[in-house]
This record gives C-alpha cells, structure tokens and sequence, in this order.
C-alpha cells in the first residue's frame, strides 16, 4: 500500500451552532470552546508539529478575532464554514445563502489578506444552489460529503432525489471533494448534550478513538495513499479528559513512517495535481 494520509479538521462553530440550532442557553458551551478548549488543542499541534484546517463560521470570526487570529498565526489554515452556521436549505432563496457565503467570505479575507479555497457546509447538507454558488465564488474543494470513506473525488452536483425516479449523479463539479464520515465527527458520538433522536448519546471515549485508530490501520492494508478526514470541535475535543485521548492518538501516529499528516486544502491539490 501507498502513504496514507490524516487530515485533522476542526469546526470552530463558538456560539454560532447554538444560536443557530436556536439554543441560546448553550451559548456558554460555545465561549468555552473558543476561549479554553482552542488554545489547548493549538498548544497540542504545537507540540507534535500538526498541521491542520479550521472551518469558522464568520459569526465566530467576529466573535472571538484574537482567538481566530491566532489559530492563523500559529501555521493553521482557516476555511469557510458560512457566517451564521445556518443550513444551506434554510435561506430563503439562493440570493440570501450567496449573500451569507459572501459574508462569510469577507469575515476571513479581514483575518488572513487570504480568500478560503474551501468550504464545509454547516449541517452537512447543500441546498440545490450550493454548489453552484461554490463555482461562482472560486472555491475549489469541499469537505462535506460522504461517497467515499477514503479517496477524495471530484464532487457532482447532485439533483434532488425523489423515491417516484431511480437515483442518479449529476454532472461533475469543479470541486474537489475531501469527504469526511459522520462516525468520525466527535460531536455526533461524545458530546454530552442530547437534543432530538438524530443525536447519538454520550459514548466511552476510549471505544471511539479505538474505533478511529482501527479504521485508519484498515486503510492502511488495503487503500493506496488513503486520506482519513478526522472532524472535531474545540467545545469537545479540547475538553478533558477528551484532549489527552487525542495526543495519545497524535504520539502514536507521529511514530508510525506510513503515515504522514495534510491540511485539507494540500490533499485536494494533490488530487487535483495527481
């Protein structure tokens, strides 16, 4: 087998989930994990040497500027993740999610001098428009989408799918997509707040980060230059005992030479180089 990749992605969503899940009283989880659990989690990377991509919502952004800021100045890269945290299917039409994307946009020129390349959809949806809006704007990759486990693609700009026709691809887009997998999201398996039955309860950390460590040996045997896109959120992952179960993670991969570490933006180039 090739090199195999991991790529560790963190959604800084702050407050900007709660409030868009229209749960003020949560708020607080959102300040914790910008202003404790982010800095913890830089000083990680800075200690094994780790790259990685932060997807911010704009809202965040201009919440927390020194906090962001310094994940930019400590070597990180900082991708698009809309201004609100709102869904694409929720704008009113697509002059509104454009003009949210566009915010957004702005929000990150102001912080680094420099346009996102990327963007990860802040529900894992897109709206029919979305994509097209991507195109529009120059972005050239996503990370939102789940048709392949291990190996970035060229994302297609799906129609909406109907159970009256038989599904079928779109036409390809001009993004590259870096997909990421819902069971490797920490939100949706450890965070300690349970809303609705979409949300999986409060599990053993332990057993999930055995379950990470085991999909990646898996890709490993049987994937040529495989990519493992970790999802986090600072509010999770950078609370204890949580972060010492991520720098077990880190040391052990460190020390394996079949494994390298990438920001999102470095493996869609070399998909798209390849």
């Amino acid at each position: 087998m090739g090199d195999s990749t991991v790529c560790l992605t963190y959604d800084l969503d702050a407050v900007a989930a709660w409030l868009s899940y229209d749960m003020p009283g949560f708020a607080s989880w959102g300040v914790y994990g910008a202003e404790v659990a982010t800095p913890r989690l830089l000083d990680l990377h800075d200690r094994y040497d780790v790259p990685s991509t932060w997807f911010v919502p704009g809202h965040t952004i201009e919440s927390f500027p020194e906090i962001c800021g310094d994940v930019h100045d400590r070597g990180h890269e900082i991708q698009h993740h809309g201004w609100t945290h709102r869904s694409p299917n929720d704008f009113a039409d697509r002059e509104a999610e454009k003009a949210d994307i566009e915010r957004g946009i702005e929000s990150i020129v102001d912080l680094t001098g420099e346009r996102p390349t990327g963007y990860r959809t802040p529900d894992g949806s897109f709206s029919e428009h979305t994509i097209d809006i991507l195109e529009e704007l120059d972005f050239e990759w996503d990370s939102s989408d789940s048709a392949h486990d291990f190996r970035p693609y060229a994302l297609t700009k799906d129609p909406r799918p109907t159970l009256e026709e038989p599904y079928e691809r779109g036409p390809k887009s001009d993004l590259v997509e870096v997909p990421l997998v819902w069971h490797r999201d920490d939100w949706m398996q450890l965070f300690p707040v349970v809303t609705g039955p979409e949300w999986v309860g409060y599990s053993q950390e332990q057993a999930v980060f055995d379950r990470w460590r085991a999909e990646i040996e898996w890709m490993k045997r049987n994937v040529d230059d495989g990519v493992f896109v970790l999802l986090l959120h600072p509010q999770c992952a950078g609370r204890a005992p949580f972060v010492s179960h991520l720098e077990a993670l880190l040391e052990t991969l460190k020390a394996d030479p079949e494994i390298t570490f990438a920001d999102a933006s470095t493996v869609a180039d070399d998909y798209r180089n390849g």
